[in-house]
């Protein structure tokens, strides 16, 4: 059995010589020596190279499509599509279930504001136990630019907006105990609301000022396009920081009674545009 293997191996070392001659003269033209074992090697290599090739040409260009199997741009185009469809259809699932939800405890005469702040804080204490590993580079550069769009008026708002029409949304729901009097340098509107209502803001803007002064206690203002801005007084609690953008009806504050000057728990809310105040009971109806 070893003498047959031996055999074989040195069948495969065997030289051969191929040689090409010229048919009339029979004058050698090319001669190769060559045994089975070189060809064996030579075929082997060349067929690796040929499998990695292919192998590539298929990976990084459009032969891939032709696969049998293989999804198409079009395919794929709208396996995302549908995707994107299914996540917004269950965005909006969860937005029905939350409304129908807010609608039951309404009807059952339950208060739902003590429960959406129970909830608030308990979904910023799970997020507030999430460890997101980012670099210090992101970091840096995330500070960066938040710090530089900090202020900016134009993120998020519609650049084609009528500038000649306003729509506000209340700040918040109650009855009107002052109205606005520039003469008397009241210039702003008392709304009386149930204490730990909510203060909404009355359009899509920026808060540019949250701070607690002696006479008005805490106080948020938020400018708006248009030169427009919105101050709200007389607050408890203020659930914004400066800098934040806000969209139209988006709490901001809850109604309190802090401050100097307040008998009650109410809100005082100023509209100025462009340095003048304007009569808020002219674009809102807080009834």
């Amino acid at each position: 059995m070893a003498k047959e293997k031996v055999r074989l191996w040195d069948r495969l070392k065997y030289k051969y010589k191929l040689s090409i001659q010229n048919e009339t003269s029979y004058e050698e033209v090319f001669s190769m020596r060559l045994s089975r074992l070189h060809v064996l090697m030579t075929l082997s290599v060349i067929a690796v190279i040929l499998i990695t090739l292919t192998t590539l040409l298929i990976a990084f260009t459009g032969l891939k499509e032709f696969i049998p199997g293989y999804p198409d741009g079009n395919m794929r185009k709208l396996i995302t599509e549908n995707a994107l469809r299914v996540d917004s259809l269950e965005v909006e699932l969860k937005k029905r279930d939350r409304f129908l939800a807010s609608i039951q405890m309404i009807l059952r005469g339950e208060d739902h504001t003590q429960i959406e702040e129970e909830k608030n804080d308990s979904i910023k204490n799970n997020y507030d136990t999430i460890q997101f590993g980012i670099s210090p580079e992101e970091s840096e550069f995330r500070s960066t630019v938040e710090e530089r769009e900090r202020f900016n008026l134009m993120v998020g708002l519609n650049k084609e907006q009528n500038r000649d029409y306003y729509h506000f949304f209340p700040p918040v729901e109650g009855i009107v105990s002052r109205s606005f009097d520039e003469k008397s340098g009241h210039f702003g509107t008392d709304v009386v609301a149930k204490a730990n209502s909510k203060v909404s803001t009355i359009a899509d803007g920026v808060i540019i000022f949250t701070d607690w002064t002696i006479k008005t206690g805490y106080v948020i203002q938020v400018q708006h396009e248009n030169n427009l801005v919105s101050v709200y007084k007389h607050n408890s609690t203020l659930l914004k920081k400066q800098g934040d953008y806000v969209r139209a009806g988006e709490v901001i504050a809850i109604v309190g009674n802090t401050g100097e000057e307040t008998t009650g728990p109410h809100l005082h809310f100023e509209l100025w545009r462009a340095g003048n105040p304007l009569n808020p009971e002219n674009f809102i109806k807080f009834r």
